[in-house]
């Protein structure tokens, strides 16, 4: 599957490579060059799953303790 370098140096991750790697927009990857050959490799801890998590962490309105929710969540 040939991807040609735009003239800005970019290149288009094709959708299956995207879907197996799970890149989503957000996630940090990062190119490990041997050589002549250059490897893309998706840092761990990120994308947008985290950035979410890491955005809503401390934004709960509610007065529940943890118990509380985990034994909602459980009934």
């Amino acid at each position: 599957m040939p991807t040609k370098v735009t003239s800005k140096g970019q290149v288009t991750i094709p959708q299956a490579v995207r879907d197996r790697l799970g890149l989503q927009p957000g996630t940090n990857v990062e190119f490990e060059v041997e050589g002549d050959v250059a490897r893309l490799v998706k840092v761990p801890g990120t994308g947008r799953g985290r950035s979410l998590i890491a955005r809503m962490r401390g934004s709960a309105t509610s007065r529940l303790t943890t118990d509380q929710i985990m034994a909602l969540t459980r009934e």
